[in-house]
């Protein structure tokens, strides 16, 4: 899917009145069409090669797809373009400089002028086209057809590029079939290809899976996998990822909310830094008892008293300023009596104190929040707001945290299509799995990263799955795990990846075919969970798995919280152990919240989890006990936010 792209008009002309040419417009009306989806960033620059190469050196670091540029492509000295372009990228795409010469040959011999160039620089990819609104019109017709395979390549799309190629392939086994037209925008019957014995393969895609799915009668009827009980899938969940050693960085404590940190950190100097006040009032003598005292100027927070207080005065000020040298206690405005005024009453000359002071009454001593030297935050700790507050008001800018690892998203399955597509095809469904996952990381303090669909094929999985662990080191997959001819994740994993499956069944409702496995791959050990696609499935054992794994990464305590509730209602037990989803009533009375189950606990119904702030813990029905009557206790696990509270 192409997510950016960026228009850069170069014209000294453009640049001076900041307005697009007509070349300009129409690269921009392109692209809206193309890429309805994408967010489109036009800017206007003159014709001079370092603010040229500055602009798109900016872009590509800005995570573009697709740089379009127009203007400076001729033989004129103003033209720099293509020098500029050729300093940037990393590879040039020659051919596609040639398809475009040669299809403006066709109109005109002056094609031989432009000295448009294409290529590479990262994932973005950098096309030059000349800055007529004709040569425009006539070079985006040719490439039109390839942007967006060209894209999914960069960006190791590969279940998209290999849909594309499987197209490809049909159509030369079916030559007669009809195929959409990128480039005349209609539908046109393909004529059969001469001289083609042999299927398109792009040579990144040439994996060849040694998982065998043609005898589908001999597949196993009963899994070869022993049900494993949760508390031992925990038990090796926290051993493996334990092994985790992972990095460390500095980062602003702005950006610490969630991070675990990685060395403590002490006080530079105590808080308060000075004796202060804790009430409005007065500073006095203590040892000068009740009596009238002699006002001094008012002390206000920030005001640095300089004069003692001696006996016989005290000292008017507000919370949390300094008290002058010589004040022990502070004597609040409700404790006195007001005894003499200047004439206008804005002076106060002499109050009484009511009731005579004890030694540091209402004053915080130097250091009373925080010592000189005390631990701020100690390792292991996981950075909340009330801590980052301290540490900002302790002169500490940065903190040292724990990298977290990083997670890919992986959605498996022939009748996925991706969420964002208009029309839903026959037989397909949206895939959410792949955002719900990721805003339920984010949630727990996780960001992820996107590695798309894979249709179910040995090749093709097998390709995504090696696309997805050069980016990532925890592999979270939905789909494939289960009995089905489909159900290729575990096979490919073990034959393909060489790895080692430490469970794939749990006994545990949803969620039975859950998987976790890990593998050696370019020389580093990869951690893959491999879930069931329904999406509560996916929802429930991502947290009870998922989260749990990256928690012991980070040597924080790996299970959530526990608490006990009742049922509202009466509950029929599973034959495994289920986690249901249910949402909490906290009675006015001190007793156990009450639990309720949010609608049908089908494992598809993903309406089961919305505002879920628990997962409770049901046990396995018995021969003695099939079901829970409302009002029994249970325990619950704190999963979610429990922001929804019925009195």
């Amino acid at each position: 899917m192409v997510k950016a792209v960026a228009i850069i008009t170069i014209s000294d002309t453009c640049f001076k009145d900041n307005s697009m040419d007509s070349s300009g417009n129409f690269l921009l009306d392109f692209a809206k069409k193309k890429f309805p989806e994408a967010n489109i960033h036009t800017v206007i620059i003159p014709d001079e090669k370092v603010i040229i190469e500055r602009e798109l050196i900016y872009f590509c670091g800005s995570n573009m797809d697709l740089i379009l540029t127009t203007g400076g492509t001729g033989l004129s000295s103003r033209d720099v373009t293509p020098e500029a372009t050729k300093a940037v990228i990393h590879k040039e795409v020659p051919a596609i400089s040639v398809a475009l010469t040669l299809e403006s040959l066709k109109k005109t011999p002056m094609a031989m002028l432009s000295r448009a160039v294409a290529g590479i620089r990262d994932k973005t990819l950098i096309i030059n086209f000349p800055g007529s609104l004709k040569a425009v019109t006539e070079c985006v017709a040719v490439v039109k057809p390839v942007l967006s395979h060209a894209i999914s390549i960069l960006k190791d799309e590969i279940s998209e590029v290999k849909e594309v190629h499987a197209s490809m392939q049909e159509n030369q086994v079916n030559p007669q079939r009809h195929v959409h037209n990128a480039v005349q925008n209609e539908v046109v019957v393909q004529q059969p290809l001469t001289n083609s014995t042999h299927d398109h393969v792009c040579p990144h895609l040439q994996m060849n899976s040694s998982v065998d799915v043609s005898a589908v009668a001999l597949r196993p009827r009963e899994s070869p996998y022993p049900m494993l009980e949760m508390a031992d899938a925990f038990k090796i969940i926290d051993t493996i990822m334990e092994q985790w050693v992972g990095s460390v960085e500095t980062i602003n404590i702005e950006d610490g909310l969630g991070r675990v940190v990685a060395q403590p950190l002490h006080a530079k100097e105590p808080m308060p830094p000075f004796p202060a006040s804790v009430k409005d009032g007065y500073a006095c003598i203590s040892s000068d008892g009740a009596g009238v005292r002699k006002v001094r100027t008012a002390v206000t927070a920030g005001d640095n008293p300089q004069a003692p207080l001696v006996p016989g005065e005290c000292a008017r000020v507000n919370t949390g300023a300094a008290l002058p040298v010589g004040a022990d206690c502070v004597v609040q405005v409700e404790d006195t009596k007001l005894v003499s005024a200047s004439p206008d009453n804005k002076i106060e000359l002499e109050v009484e104190i009511l009731v005579a002071p004890q030694p540091q009454q209402d004053l915080r001593p130097v250091g009373f929040d925080i010592p000189l030297g005390s631990c701020l935050v100690e390792k292991g700790d996981v950075l909340d707001a009330a801590q980052i507050g301290i540490l900002a008001g302790a002169g500490f800018q940065q903190v040292t945290v724990r990298v977290n690892p990083k997670i890919g998203l992986l959605s498996t399955g022939n009748e996925l299509q991706e969420p964002y597509e208009e029309t839903l095809r026959p037989a397909h469904i949206r895939d959410s799995n792949r955002t719900m996952l990721k805003m339920l990381l984010r949630e727990h303090g996780y960001d992820s990263i996107d590695c798309g669909l894979a249709r179910d094929e040995p090749a093709v999985l097998m390709a995504a799955i090696a696309a997805a662990l050069r980016r990532c080191d925890v592999l979270v997959c939905t789909g494939g795990v289960s009995m089905g001819e489909k159900d290729l994740l575990k096979p490919v994993l073990i034959n393909d990846f060489g790895a080692t499956l430490h469970f794939g069944r749990l006994r545990m409702k949803p969620g039975k075919p859950s998987t976790f496995a890990t593998c050696e791959f370019e020389g580093k050990t990869k951690y893959i969970f491999a879930l069931p696609g329904n999406p509560v499935s996916a929802y429930v054992c991502c947290l009870v798995l998922v989260v749990r794994a990256l928690r012991r990464c980070a040597r924080r305590a790996a299970a959530f919280a526990r608490v006990g509730v009742r049922l509202a209602r009466d509950v029929t037990l599973d034959p495994r152990p289920e986690y249901a989803r249910a949402i909490l009533r906290f009675a006015s009375s001190g007793d156990l919240p009450t639990a309720i189950l949010l609608g049908n606990q089908c494992s598809s119904r993903l309406l089961s989890a919305c505002g879920a702030s628990v997962l409770l813990e049901l046990p396995g029905a018995s021969p003695a006990q099939r079901a829970l009557a409302a009002g029994t206790s249970v325990s619950a696990l704190l999963t979610g936010r429990i922001d929804s509270i019925n009195n």
